[in-house]
């Protein structure tokens, strides 16, 4: 099966549209905690769904997984451990500089270090396993095609560098008292240095994917469709990342008093004015200050939201895998593609919730820029990636002129 650059921008695109909606199903969640409810959707995230569609799609998921070497499979599960970390302390990222500015710098660093790192290790290790197949930032320079792909990826931190401008005029222009509710602990110097190390450990998935490089060639060898080839790895790489949500849920619930949620009927006075809309941050507090009279947990919708949020946010890399295989040998690149589609669909939501409204004139021209510019960086980058194969005459060709 060929590569289609295009097909892989439109399927980082679903991907990026799960991503930035995963969160929704969480606000029909009633009277759990966040770490309650964040562990529940998480082992439909980390180790139901990967494992489940891996094992479906794929040919003979266990043999292709036996075959690797205990390398492959640790540094596989170890970037994944570190991107665990990274999703962490994004909480606190939110914490400190708030969501718009939060989501737009955190993003960025992501986006940034996941797309460039491994073009620049490969360039500076060789020879390092992880990083095998994968092309150098120097490779990339000496190709026209590889010039193209870089220029989206220049736009894309430039669309991603406005948006977070918007997120910080539109949270600027915000009343004194609306912001004290939301940004209570707004420390510029602190939110920097957390969203940097969550930028850099958030990226460690992008790493990680180019560790279990050879599981996917494995289960090509075992005559797996092409396109399906990226899901083995998965099941290894959220193993680390369910690890550690797991200790800091678990450690939550403890600190918390909320681990008898899971199977109570009914939650305690304290804990019945939390659910979706909290985080283990800042949980949400009681609006008045009488006892609630309500304290019956609705059991079965709270784990089937829990389990639809899970369930959507595995699909972010269900496509991602499927995309990354059209976008070959820059697929590199679908780092980008993948934060830059978070951060448009996620704005989409924000819009729809009316996050924006009373922002002013020049936070919404900014978002409206920064969207649409992120949505050119996609397009930049899947004609790069196009230009391998083909001519740009042959693709101005084939998109307009017809086959």
């Amino acid at each position: 099966m060929g590569t289609n650059p295009f097909l892989g921008v439109f399927l980082h695109w679903c991907g990026g549209l799960a991503s930035g909606s995963f969160y929704v199903p969480y606000k029909g969640v009633k009277k759990w905690s966040w770490e309650t409810y964040w562990l529940v959707g998480g082992i439909f995230s980390w180790i139901i769904c990967p494992w489940a569609f891996a094992y479906f799609m794929t040919n003979d998921l266990f043999g292709v997984l036996r075959q690797q070497s205990w390398e492959t499979l640790g540094w596989t599960y170890f970037f994944g451990l570190l991107w665990g970390l990274g999703g962490l302390t994004y909480g606190l990222t939110m914490r400190y500089l708030g969501l718009s500015l939060g989501t737009g710098v955190a993003l960025g660093y992501c986006a940034a270090f996941g797309t460039l790192v491994p073009p620049i290790f490969k360039a500076l290790t060789p020879d390092f396993f992880v990083f095998a197949g994968s092309k150098s930032i120097v490779e990339l320079m000496q190709t026209a095609s590889g010039q193209v792909t870089l220029g989206g990826v220049v736009v894309c931190m430039v669309g991603i560098a406005i948006a977070a401008y918007a997120g910080y005029t539109k949270e600027a222009r915000m009343p004194e008292e609306q912001k004290k509710k939301s940004i209570k602990e707004f420390n510029f110097t602190k939110g920097i240095l957390v969203a940097t190390f969550c930028g850099i450990m958030s990226a460690c998935f992008a790493f990680a994917l180019q560790a279990g490089k050879s599981i996917n060639a494995a289960s090509l060898a075992a005559h797996t469709n092409p396109i399906w080839t990226g899901l083995p790895a998965l099941p290894v790489l959220l193993l680390g990342g369910f690890t550690t949500n797991f200790i800091w849920c678990v450690l939550l619930n403890v600190k918390n008093g909320t681990g008898y949620q899971y199977l109570a009927s009914h939650v305690k006075p304290e804990h019945a004015h939390h659910g979706g809309t909290g985080s283990e941050h800042a949980p949400v507090e009681a609006l008045t200050g009488s006892a609630p009279t309500d304290l019956k947990i609705p059991v079965v919708p709270n784990y089937l939201f829990s389990a639809l949020a899970g369930t959507t946010w595995y699909f972010q890399f269900f496509f991602y895998t499927m995309g990354a295989t059209q976008m070959v040998p820059y697929d590199f690149a679908s780092w980008t593609l993948h934060m830059s589609s978070i951060i448009i669909f996620a704005t989409m939501w924000g819009w729809i919730f009316h996050e924006w409204k009373g922002s002013g004139n020049k936070a919404h021209l900014l978002i409206t820029g920064g969207v649409a510019t992120l949505i050119l960086s996609t397009v930049v980058i899947g004609l790069g990636t196009a230009m391998v194969t083909r001519s740009f005459h042959d693709i101005i060709h084939m998109l307009f002129g017809g086959q």
